[in-house]
């Protein structure tokens, strides 16, 4: 899958996207964000400069993963939000993928132009590893064809702790909750850190 997301400090900073597994951990996911902001050299409000080596020095540990309204737990894999359908405060599902798996589409044009070619027994080396260009942080032709790829990046916020943690007290990041797998998110009466309800729950 393909998850767009933004850096956020207090305004919405363009990340890219990143290509996870559906069974990889939510931690794996701040860590290719962290890398991208690090390639991208996004820095805290938005400015550049120094920012590449702010980013290879954040630690996963203090990274936060923000679906909609809801802190997402380092230790959750994203299969799990996918199988349980585990919906968000809007009554939609937090990860809105297949829970099976799914092979990307095709043009027709690709279709026929990749047709598998057999590689020459002479200088094949099966322990290789093919190369990986450094663009992750950029969706590519192939990349816009898996889950998630037209998902709205505003939608999935990757925010420093320490930030979070300054700022708590001011919307948005007063609503944000952590997740709890025992409660039902689309019931029930929305309210701020105070207990105060919210007139468009």
């Amino acid at each position: 899958i393909l998850i767009p997301f933004v850096f956020y400090d207090g305004t919405n900073i363009p990340g890219g996207a990143c290509k996870v597994k559906k069974g990889d951990y939510i931690w794996l996911f701040l860590d290719r964000s962290r890398k991208v902001g690090a390639e991208l050299g996004v820095a805290n409000g938005g400015e550049k400069g120094s920012s590449r080596r702010e980013w290879a020095r954040v630690g996963v540990d203090d990274l936060m993963l923000v679906r909609g309204e809801i802190i997402i737990p380092h230790h959750y894999d994203f299969y799990y939000f996918i199988v349980n359908k585990t919906l968000g405060h809007s009554s939609s599902p937090l990860f809105d993928y297949s829970a099976t798996t799914t092979l990307p589409r095709q043009n027709s044009n690709s279709a026929s132009t990749s047709r598998s070619v057999s590689p020459d027994p002479s200088t094949y080396d099966p322990f290789t590893r093919p190369k990986h260009s450094k663009s992750s942080g950029i969706t590519t032709l192939a990349d816009s064809t898996l889950e998630g790829a037209t998902d709205d990046p505003n939608l999935t916020k990757v925010v420093d702790r320490r930030w979070y943690e300054r700022n708590k007290h001011i919307f948005p990041a007063s609503v944000w909750e952590e997740f709890d797998p025992g409660r039902d998110y689309s019931k029930g009466m929305r309210r701020d850190a105070e207990g105060n309800a919210f007139f468009f729950s």
